[in-house]
Order: structure tokens, then C-alpha cells, then sequence
């Protein structure tokens, strides 16, 4: 039976997600591999394929009895994914702020603690952690363009959101999420000409985002008034 796990490795690692969960899924529970190991790389598979109830089940059950920490942290990060999808946004903060406790402070983990606990209406701990993700990687894009959104929507400190979107743009020019913030911070500042040229440049970029369909058209009506 451990020939099977290896052959279901062996097709997780090719990224064939449904044979290889087929096979962990034919494992019997006296197949001599730990019962975790083979919930792991279900859960896992589950995940690659959009199957988030059921990823659920089994990453969490990795979760509460797993010694490994590092696979822990590593079904916490999935965990907060799949919530993050889901719009279970609370659980997926849980999910992080656990990670983070648990030493697993790095930037993406930060960032999207920062960007759920926005979601959930916590804004000063959303930028606390946009800050904490900069400290570590000061040229971050995603965590310059957390920062530079917030404080926008917040009206706070415009000249430093106007730094970290320009910079953050500035590494990838072709980031509609990039040039939506932008586009917010203009906006935000009162410069309608520079705002609806970014907005229309992100609408352009991503024509299925509601957010950035949203500030356009905020722009738009706002540009016509005067």
C-alpha cells in the first residue's frame, strides 16, 4: 500500500489533482501510511479542485491532530484560502491570526490578514498589518497597494497613499487592482482627470470586477457634475 501513496504522490506532484485523489481515496484505513498523511493530500487535492467542503473536512482534521507544524501552518494558510473564497471572511482571519501566532509571520500571510480583516470592517487592523507586512518587505506591491487603498477609503494621509499606489503600479503596470487604487487615491485627492484615466484604464484590464465597475462609475458621475 505504500507504493499506492507513492504512485498518489507521484500524480499530486504532476498536478493530475483528480487521479491522484482517486488513488488516496482507495486507500484502505490498514494500508500502514498514517491516516493523516493520506488526509493531507485529500484535503489538499480537494482544494486544487475548487471541492471546498470537502477539502474542508479533511484540512481541518489535519489541523486538530497533526504534530507536524509546518504542515499545520501549511492546512491553516489553505484553510484561510478556501474561506477566504467562500466569503467566510471571519474564519479565514481565525485561520491567519493563528498562523501568525504561531511565528508564521511572513508577508503573504500578513497581507491576507490585512486584506480579511478589511473585509470584516476592522481598518485600523488591517493597516497594522499592511505596516507589519512593509517592515518585513518594504517594496511589497500587494502590501503597498493594501496600505494606499485603505488610507484612501479611510481619507487619511492622501500623500502617502499616492506614494505606495504609484509604487505599487509602478512594478506592475498592468495590475487593474494596481490601477483601480490609483484611480480610488486621485479620486479621493480631488484630481477627477488623473482618477477617471486610471479608472478607465482598470476597467479595461478587468471588465468582470464589480469593485472596480463600482468606482468608475463613481468617478464618471462625479466628473460629470462638474
Amino acid at each position: 500500500m505504500a507504493d499506492t501513496f507513492t504512485e498518489g504522490m507521484t500524480l499530486y506532484r504532476m498536478r493530475n489533482y483528480k487521479d491522484a485523489l482517486t488513488v488516496f481515496l482507495s486507500m484502505p484505513h490498514d494500508s500502514g501510511v498514517p491516516s493523516l498523511d493520506i488526509a493531507y493530500y485529500i484535503g489538499l487535492c480537494y482544494a486544487r479542485l475548487k471541492r471546498y467542503d470537502e477539502a474542508l473536512l479533511y484540512l481541518e482534521q489535519v489541523v486538530t491532530a497533526e504534530q507536524d507544524e509546518s504542515r499545520v501552518c501549511q492546512c491553516r494558510l489553505t484553510l484561510a484560502v478556501i474561506y477566504s473564497k467562500t466569503d467566510r471572511t471571519r474564519l479565514a482571519r481565525y485561520e491567519l491570526e493563528k498562523l501568525v501566532e504561531s511565528g508564521y509571520q511572513t508577508v503573504q500571510t500578513l497581507n491576507a490578514l490585512a486584506y480579511t480583516s478589511w473585509l470584516d470592517g476592522h481598518q485600523d487592523e488591517a493597516l497594522s498589518y499592511y505596516q507589519r507586512a512593509l517592515d518585513i518587505d518594504e517594496n511589497n506591491p500587494t502590501a503597498m497597494n493594501g496600505m494606499g487603498y485603505c488610507l484612501a477609503c479611510m481619507n487619511q494621509e492622501l500623500t502617502k497613499a499616492l506614494f505606495y499606489c504609484k509604487k505599487a503600479l509602478d512594478s506592475n503596470p498592468d495590475s487593474a487592482a494596481y490601477l483601480d487604487s490609483l484611480a480610488w487615491v486621485y479620486f479621493k485627492m480631488g484630481l477627477q482627470k488623473e482618477a477617471l484615466s486610471f479608472a478607465r484604464r482598470a476597467r479595461e484590464k478587468d471588465i468582470t470586477s464589480k469593485e472596480i465597475e463600482e468606482h468608475l462609475a463613481a468617478i464618471t458621475e462625479n466628473a460629470m457634475e462638474q
